[in-house]
């Protein structure tokens, strides 16, 4: 694949980005950078190779998770700021 100045444009464009032409020649080179380092993945032999799921056979040791201490709806209410009636009552945060 070639990589050109209307290519890395298209790929400004499509990816919300904006170029000078030092950056976007520096852009280009990555690219083609990139581009060869997958062709040469591509030429490794890969027969008889698993398809990789996890990077590592290891697993997880969970915990249980245990309730240690509750507290009361009341006990709760107790520190609130504010509070109306049952609920602790906290700013708004979306406007619409």
């Amino acid at each position: 694949m070639k990589v050109d100045d209307k290519l890395v444009e298209r790929l400004a464009h499509l990816s919300r980005l904006s170029f000078d032409a030092e950056a976007k020649t520096k852009m280009k080179f990555d690219f083609e950078k990139i581009l060869d380092f997958v062709d040469k993945l591509d030429q490794v032999d890969t027969k008889g190779v698993e398809p990789l799921v996890y990077m590592s056979s290891e697993t997880n040791v969970l915990r249980v998770d245990k309730v240690k201490g509750e507290v009361s709806q009341k006990e709760a209410l107790m520190n609130a700021g504010g509070k109306d009636t049952d609920y602790i009552r906290v700013p708004k945060v979306i406007k619409k």
